[in-house]
């Protein structure tokens, strides 16, 4: 399904774009930069008006620790000359500094092009003139006086320090708007503009005797919202988060975790929360199914993939039940967009289906090596001064279609194992294929309940090994979006913002570790 707006939002959107960004010179800067590059034998060049907000608040202990506001603003041409790219930016929001800027990237395209080995040949794209797009928020966090948010992370900071047991908590929320203006030689112009949120508490308690101590954070994940995700009382289920319950149940969480006992380690049957699963399938599908990995042409950070073009449509990822879609669409999801920055129109398709490989993620100069007419819209760059990239679209594994299963089903399906709840920390190699996770709670199961939290546990696998070995998923009902703000790729180095939708899970026999053991206490 590809996104043309007609009526200039988002789904759902109760927003426009912002007067102050609709005033700069955009249509003249397009004009001035365009023109310049065709002019000078750029087969194809695009310029990007590109403003990033971001605001940053953090509390200890109920005390406000930092506050940091950013705002980046400038200007990106980018050609194709001699079928080599040039690039060139500027902080400079006028015609002449946009001319400049293209002349500057036909430069650069002329000097790469004697070591350019491998001509760009761009798949072909809709043209999409005067089209907007805005993301669902209602509440701009930009518009919410400092005061206020202070004042609200405070109070559920002070919910938390007042409870038996909890001896330190740290608070933050993170917000971005992010704001383009897009125009290229084919005739699409493109503006947009999308909010995202990111809140989270956390409760230490100190053993002062045994020299340890033990944290549990919230387990509300970062979205394409505004502040009215942290003050609307609505569930998770209708895209919020109930933070008061959250909160008042984190002290008998914690408490409870520091009295458990130490996880024995071996073969384990697990039934994974999306509140844990959405990184699992970041880590080892997400970035295994990046077309730049997968042929090796990102491999500086972060390594390549195992999962290369020849096994497409043969290498079985997992059990027939897995199916993985990416998606540019998805409401509230941290990756989505009306249009990318190439200007393709967002849209939807498989990467794992009946858990076969059969898709990637790319953009306009990676489909055709892929034999595809069509990008499916996965260029991003994080910066007006950094060149767009193929990043990561919204990746989810999808629910059981045909039953509402819920995460009380897949429970009492097991014997003996464990459920696990929020994510913690994470490693996985240079291949994307073998990884270790932790996670914030672990319940013990025997005979189908749970009976009590364990600890000190983390599950190791191969990717194939691991996703062969779920069994069922849940229904609709048990799937929720999780995210992260912070995923990082390319030298330079950017930052691309990105969810993960997942039903929970079972799985049969996942090796399971004791990190107390491990690290040999």
């Amino acid at each position: 399904m590809v996104n043309d707006s007609v009526d200039g939002r988002g789904p759902e959107s109760t927003r426009e774009v912002d007067a102050d960004f609709l005033a700069l010179p955009l249509a003249a800067l397009a004009d001035a930069a365009l023109s310049t590059a065709r002019g000078a034998g750029a087969t194809h060049a695009d310029l990007r008006v590109h403003r990033l907000r971001s605001q940053s608040l953090a509390l200890q202990d109920g005390a406000v620790q930092s506050s940091v506001e950013g705002d980046v603003l400038g200007l990106a041409v980018r050609v194709l000359y001699d079928d080599t790219w040039g690039f060139a930016s500027t902080p400079q929001l006028d015609p002449g500094a946009a001319v400049a800027a293209a002349r500057r990237a036909i430069q650069v395209a002329g000097t790469l092009r004697e070591l350019n080995r491998d001509p760009v040949r761009l798949a072909d794209e809709d043209v999409h003139p005067n089209a907007t797009w805005v993301s669902p928020y209602r509440i701009d966090p930009f518009d919410v006086p400092a005061a206020e948010r202070i004042e609200l992370l405070a109070d559920l900071s002070g919910r938390l320090l007042a409870a038996p047991g909890i001896d330190h908590v740290r608070a933050h929320v993170v917000a971005v708007k992010e704001q383009t203006f897009y125009a290229d030689t084919a005739g699409s112009s493109i503006v947009q503009q999308r909010v995202r949120i990111q809140p989270a508490f956390e409760a230490t308690a100190v053993d002062a005797d045994a020299g340890s101590f033990e944290t549990m954070r919230t387990l509300a994940p970062p979205v394409g919202r505004g502040w009215e995700y942290l003050v609307d009382p609505i569930s998770g289920a209708q895209g919020g988060w109930d933070w008061n319950d959250e909160i008042a149940r984190i002290p008998d969480w914690l408490a409870e975790k520091i009295a458990a006992p130490s996880v024995i380690a071996g073969p384990t049957d697990l039934v994974i929360d999306p509140t844990n699963l959405w990184l699992t399938i970041h880590e080892s599908i997400g970035h295994a199914t990046e077309y730049d990995r997968a042929i090796g042409y990102e491999s500086a950070y972060a390594g390549t993939s195992f999962a290369t073009p020849d096994k497409l449509n043969t290498l079985r990822y997992g059990t027939p039940i897995m199916n993985v879609t990416a998606d540019r669409t998805e409401p509230n999801g941290l990756a989505s967009v009306g249009w990318d920055d190439e200007g393709v129109g967002s849209t939807r398709w498989d990467l794992v289906r009946d858990g076969i490989l059969v898709g990637y993620q790319l953009d306009r100069s990676f489909a055709p090596k892929l034999g595809l007419d069509r990008s499916n819209g996965c260029a991003y760059a994080d910066s007006p001064h950094h060149v767009p990239l193929q990043r990561m679209a919204n990746v989810s594994l999808q629910p059981d279609p045909e039953s509402d299963r819920t995460t009380d089903d897949l429970i009492a399906r097991v014997e003996s194992g464990i459920y696990i709840v929020g994510d913690k920390s994470w490693s996985i190699d240079m291949q994307r294929y073998n990884f270790q996770f932790t996670g914030q709670r672990f319940f013990r199961i025997e005979n189908g309940r749970l009976v009590g939290q364990v600890r000190d546990v983390a599950y190791q696998a191969t990717t194939t090994d691991f996703w062969g070995s779920m069994e069922a998923v849940g229904g609709k009902s048990t799937w929720r979006l999780g995210g992260a703000f912070n995923c990082g790729k390319a030298q330079p180095g950017q930052i691309a913002a990105v969810s993960h939708g997942s039903p929970s899970a079972l799985f049969r026999g996942v090796q399971v570790l004791n990190t107390r053991s491990e690290a040999g206490r």
